[in-house]
């Protein structure tokens, strides 16, 4: 084994994706100088999208945009040529909510919809949304606000931002929708399948996790509905029961509906935008992992979409976490050859996470000592 490409998710709450790459690196070198080690960090369409986007090249884009409650903030997103890739986290997600405190009913996408308005007038026609870590139930009427679209109540008067107070409008006008919209391709980094309304819907399944009490889920689903009817006679069309239009809070379904957007697999989409096949060339071993692997990842998670695209070229897989609640069948089936955790090393979790780093350096110098078993082409 020669080449080795690691290509990590973040390990929430402890390191960013770029920052596990860096560490498992050092542990392969220091384990093995011979070794020529590529990191490309991934994601799998929510936050991180944009810093692995840059990590490949592309140019990052600072602006200043508003958080999900309103409140001045800056965000990035990243350009190359004429296409864009766009962070709903960054910008109105859960983790810029001030102080952490959930507005259920009053969280909007308005910065996102900013956040892609830059975009469009910086030239973008095409623009990649990931859509992963909302903080808001807007169904994507404040990211549609901020690109010209207006939202009405009865006497004619603009709904205010957010959620909750979409059950008083009445109308769209999407007269004013900017213009760059229309020679635009949008897409969706999205792996939930979830319609708009309903009991598997965006407010009943997700909104509790945004801080909605049962009396918010009430009030968010007859807001959703009556935000589903306007747009629909303003468009002629009906995405409400589409799946996917959940997401992120039905931000989706605003997309889909005015936008034109598509959806598609989150990591398959990121894996596309780092050209990671291109990257996958001549590599020997790929290093994938994210802070926790179970059930979950199984369903478009950034570990697995690595080792799918690896298989494809030949190339085993091992994977790294904080913990592992995988079988080694169910690993074997997705493509990896064996998972190392931080738990066999530090079983406290605290001390894990204050030791991230460290301790995954000793798992790249651990991986770099047992090359001759698993970087053998065609073993995954």
């Amino acid at each position: 084994m020669k080449r080795v490409v690691v290509a990590p998710d973040k390990f929430k709450g402890s390191l960013t994706a770029a920052e596990v790459a860096n560490a498992l690196a050092d542990g392969l070198v220091t384990g093995d100088p011979t070794l020529e080690v590529l990191c490309a960090p991934v994601a799998d369409g929510g936050d991180g999208t944009v810093a692995a986007v840059v990590a490949s090249g592309w140019s990052p884009v600072l602006v200043n945009t508003t958080g999900p409650t309103g409140e001045p903030i800056s965000a990035s997103y990243a350009a190359r040529g004429s296409v864009a890739v766009v962070e709903l986290a960054s910008a109105v997600g859960l983790e810029a909510l001030p102080g952490g405190v959930p507005d259920p009913l009053g969280a909007s996408t308005f910065g996102l919809g900013t956040v892609i308005r830059h975009a469009l007038e910086g030239g973008a026609r095409e623009i990649v949304i990931g859509l992963g870590g909302s903080a808001s139930t807007d169904g994507g009427a404040g990211m549609l606000q901020a690109l010209g679209v207006r939202v009405v109540d009865a006497e004619g008067n603009d709904v205010t931002r957010g959620g909750g107070p979409l059950r008083v409008a009445r109308r769209v006008d999407l007269s004013r929708l900017h213009p760059a919209v229309a020679q635009t391709r949008f897409r969706l980094a999205c792996d939930v399948d979830n319609p708009l309304l309903g009991r598997s819907g965006a407010t009943a399944v997700y909104a509790p996790q945004k801080g909605a009490t049962a009396d918010d889920l009430v009030a968010l689903e007859e807001a959703m509905t009556q935000w589903a009817r306007v747009v629909r006679a303003a468009t002629g069309r009906d995405d409400s029961d589409r799946a996917g239009a959940g997401a992120a809070g039905g931000t989706a379904f605003g997309a889909i509906s005015v936008l034109g957007a598509q959806t598609q697999p989150g990591i398959e989409t990121v894996l596309d935008l780092v050209d990671f096949r291109r990257v996958l060339a001549g590599a020997d071993l790929v290093v994938t992992g994210e802070g926790s692997l179970d059930a979950q990842s199984l369903h478009g998670k950034a570990p697995i979409g690595v080792a799918a695209a690896a298989r494809q070229s030949g190339v085993p897989v091992v994977a790294v976490a904080g913990r592992s609640a995988l079988s080694d069948i169910q690993l074997r089936d997705a493509g990896i050859i064996r998972a190392y955790t931080l738990a066999e090393l530090e079983p406290d979790l605290d001390r894990s996470i204050a030791n991230a780093a460290d301790l995954l350096r000793r798992i790249g110098r651990t991986i770099a000592a047992t090359r001759s078993t698993v970087g053998r082409r065609g073993e995954s």
